[in-house]
């Protein structure tokens, strides 16, 4: 799914741009495009709560490292972001753009396939569930609050692009996990009529990504960005992607699970399956990022060109996670 959907989304844009014709269409699409993408993320991470036990979340001490890998990160490059604004408005606009997309990669929150990826590599599908949540709970707050001192918009003061973003981000991360529990307990039958579709996120997200890849595609034909600024962009991408996967993997790797009243010897083989669970599930959840949101907060509310890191890091983590699969 995942060559089929980039290729059709990088198609799609190629073969609308080679045919005049179409271009009488492009407000109208692209505001179609723009409409379903928010769609699209908050029907993906609504199925994948409907499946989730509330009882079964249990924040354990590696979501916090985590949470404060992703939020510390995101918050120092925002702030030495607006610093370089401040000191250089001009010279410095490049490497703000730069810094937008690394920002991009570090906040996006988890992806919803990941719970998939993660049973397959046989992780701990609760485990990454339950930062799925927590870290959707500190973008919403944190990108608001971030993003407006990186990103300021003309005659807009702080607080009103903190509500603009707020009223935007927020709905779209919390809103759907409500929903499902909502429809959990107040409409059992209609939970049991979701249940009989378990791939449905999967494909919405396959549709999600064509979108995101199509747009990304249209801002790199039409960006008047160098070559060289491209590179960089890639190579910032895939250093983020490596950084986090191993970063997940080594936090992961700290925390080994301990029967009571049992020596460490006798559990040596149980310690070291639980060391590998947790390895895998946090390197999953600080690595696997929900992308399509990434394009659409970059072109939504930064530099319209962030979104091309976005659609890049798609590329190399799914190649990592091609891997991974392959080798399990």
């Amino acid at each position: 799914m995942l060559p089929i959907a980039m290729t059709t989304g990088a198609s799609i844009y190629l073969i609308y741009n080679a045919v005049p014709c179409l271009h009488r269409y492009g407000s109208f699409l692209s505001g179609i495009v723009s409409g379903l993408q928010p769609i699209c993320i908050f029907t993906m991470l609504f199925l994948t709560f409907c499946r989730i036990e509330p009882k079964d979340l249990k924040p354990h001490r590696w979501h916090w490292w985590l949470l404060l890998i992703q939020g510390g990160l995101f918050s120092a490059l925002g702030l030495l972001a607006y610093w370089l604004l401040d000191a250089f408005p001009v010279a410095g606009r490049e490497w703000v753009v730069l810094m937008e997309g690394a920002m991009l990669c570090l906040i996006c929150p988890t992806a919803t396939a990941a719970a998939v990826v993660t049973r397959k590599l046989g992780g701990d599908v609760p485990g990454i569930t339950t930062y799925i949540i927590l870290i959707n709970l500190l973008t919403a707050v944190l990108v608001p609050l971030i993003v407006p001192l990186v990103h300021p918009v003309a005659e807009i003061d702080f607080w009103t692009a903190f509500s603009m973003i707020m009223a935007k981000v927020f709905p779209l991360l919390i809103m759907p996990c409500m929903a499902a529990w909502l429809v959990r307990y107040l409409f059992p039958k209609v939970h049991r009529w979701l249940m009989r579709f378990p791939d449905l996120a999967f494909y919405i997200w396959a549709f999600a990504l064509t979108l995101a890849i199509c747009l990304t595609t249209r801002f790199i034909v039409h960006s008047e960005m160098s070559i060289m600024m491209l590179l960089l962009m890639a190579f910032i991408s895939l250093v983020c992607c490596v950084f986090q996967f191993a970063a997940g993997r080594f936090v992961g790797g700290q925390y080994k699970p301990r029967r009571k009243g049992s020596s460490a010897e006798a559990d040596a083989e149980l310690l070291q399956r639980g060391k590998a669970l947790r390895k895998v599930t946090a390197g999953q959840s600080l690595g696997q990022k929900n992308t399509v949101f990434a394009i659409w907060l970059g072109y939504t509310f930064m530099t319209p060109e962030t979104a091309i890191v976005g659609g890049l890091y798609s590329i190399w983590h799914n190649l990592y996670n091609s891997w991974q699969l392959n080798r399990k």
